[in-house]
């Protein structure tokens, strides 16, 4: 199975937040790279960045959803939203 880039960031809570949102939409992504990124005299650029993968079949799919707008949240049942 090939990873595939799908973000690139500079900082690891960025990347870690995309690979969060990804993960809750039950896409497969890992994060790489941060460890080399923060381990560098130029951090996380000097090292191409942190990345968020993918496995190559869901690599489009991930773009395209990382690309859409957010939608509305749902509204907490035991917190609804006053009209």
């Amino acid at each position: 199975m090939q990873l595939v880039t799908v973000f690139t960031a500079f900082n690891p809570a960025e990347a870690e937040l995309i690979n969060s949102v990804l993960d809750a939409a039950k896409f497969h992504s890992v994060v790489t790279h941060g460890l080399s990124a923060l381990s560098l005299d130029g951090y996380s650029l000097a090292a191409g960045g942190i990345l968020v993968q993918v496995p190559e079949d869901e690599a489009e799919e991930a773009r395209a959803f990382l690309a859409s707008p957010p939608g509305p949240l749902p509204d907490a049942p035991d917190n609804p939203v006053p009209a």
